[in-house]
C-alpha cells in the first residue's frame, strides 16, 4: 500500500487568494456568533477592508457579511422550513436532477454487492491524490468504476485523513495516481463543469442500510437541508434517526453525497466527520453558489 501523501496538484485560482479566504471563512465560522464586522476580521488578517472584500467575493461568490448571513443558524432553519423547499419524495430519481436542482452536482451511482463489501476492499484497487479545494485539502479515490471516496483534511493532516480512509477498506490496494483524480477534482469543486449529459460517476461501497441513507442524502437538493428524522422517513424507517445518524456519519464521499446537508432537529449542524468549521463552510459556499 503507497502510504505516501504528496500535494504535486494544486486547482485553486491564481494568486493568494485561497489562503485568504480560507482564513476568513474559519473566522466567519468560528465566530460568527459574534457576528464580526468587515473591519473586524479585516483586522484580524492585516488586510485592508476593501481588498478583503473584492478578493473574498471573487474567490466565493458573495460578500463577508453575505457568506456570514449563511452559516446562522436561522439559516439553516430556512433551508429545512422554506416554502420551496421539496421533501424527499420518491419521484425525484436518487442522482439524477429534476427541474428544482439546476445548480446540483449530476451524479449516477451505483452500489457494491454486499459481497463485496464484506470483502473488505479485498480484489479492488483504489487510486488516490491529495487536491488542494475551496474547503481545505481533498483525498479523492476512485475505482474503475467511479468515485468512491472524496475526505478533507488541513494542510499537514493528509497522512492522518489518508489513514482514516484506507481503514474503512483495509484488503483493498491503494495506488497514488494524481492522473486518474485531477478530473474529478476539476470537475467536482467547479459548477460551470457541471452537467447532466456528464454526470459524475460514484460507487457506493457500504452495508445495505447505509447506503439506502446515502441514497436518500443524494436526493436533497443544492442549497437545501434535512434532518435526519426526514432521511429516517424517507428510507421507511421512521424510528432509526440514530442509525440514520451513525450511516450518515460514515459516509465515505463527503460533499459529492451531501452529508453536510443533514442537520440537527431544528437546524443544529450537529456534527461532521471533518470538522463542524468545514460544514458550515460548504454550506455557505452552497449559499453562493445556489
Amino acid at each position: 500500500m503507497n502510504m505516501i501523501a504528496n500535494l504535486q496538484t494544486d486547482i485553486t485560482p491564481d494568486g493568494p487568494d485561497y489562503d485568504i479566504v480560507r482564513r476568513v471563512i474559519e473566522l466567519i465560522t468560528e465566530d460568527y456568533r459574534d457576528q464580526p464586522s468587515l473591519e473586524a476580521i479585516a483586522a484580524r488578517l492585516n488586510q485592508s477592508p476593501t481588498q478583503l472584500q473584492k478578493t473574498f467575493t471573487r474567490w466565493a461568490g458573495l460578500s463577508p457579511k453575505g457568506f456570514l448571513q449563511a452559516v446562522t443558524l436561522d439559516h439553516a432553519k430556512r433551508l429545512l422550513r422554506g416554502e420551496d423547499m421539496p421533501l424527499l419524495e420518491t419521484s425525484i430519481e436518487v442522482g439524477l436532477s429534476g427541474p428544482s436542482r439546476l445548480h446540483d452536482l449530476f451524479v449516477t451511482h451505483e452500489a457494491m454487492s454486499p459481497g463485496e463489501w464484506k470483502a473488505k476492499g479485498g480484489g479492488l484497487t483504489i487510486r488516490y491524490g491529495f487536491h488542494i479545494c475551496p474547503f481545505g485539502v481533498a483525498l479523492i479515490m476512485v475505482t474503475d468504476r467511479g468515485l468512491a471516496g472524496l475526505a478533507f483534511s488541513d494542510s499537514g493532516d493528509e497522512r492522518a485523513c489518508l489513514e482514516d480512509m484506507t481503514c474503512r477498506w483495509p484488503n483493498a490496494c491503494y495506488v497514488e495516481d494524481l492522473q486518474a483524480t485531477v478530473p474529478y477534482a476539476a470537475r467536482i469543486f467547479e459548477p460551470g463543469k457541471w452537467s447532466s449529459d456528464q454526470p459524475l460517476r460514484v460507487v457506493l461501497i457500504g452495508t445495505d442500510f447505509q447506503v439506502r441513507v446515502w441514497q436518500s442524502l443524494l436526493k436533497i437538493p443544492f442549497g437545501k437541508a434535512v434532518t435526519y428524522s426526514d432521511i429516517a422517513n424517507d428510507i421507511g424507517r421512521p424510528t432509526a434517526q440514530r442509525a440514520v445518524g451513525a450511516a450518515v456519519g460514515a459516509n465515505p464521499i463527503s460533499f459529492v453525497v451531501p452529508c453536510h446537508r443533514a442537520l440537527g432537529k431544528n437546524g443544529a449542524l450537529t456534527g461532521y466527520h471533518w470538522g463542524l468549521t468545514r460544514k458550515r463552510a460548504m454550506l455557505g459556499w452552497e449559499s453562493a453558489h445556489a
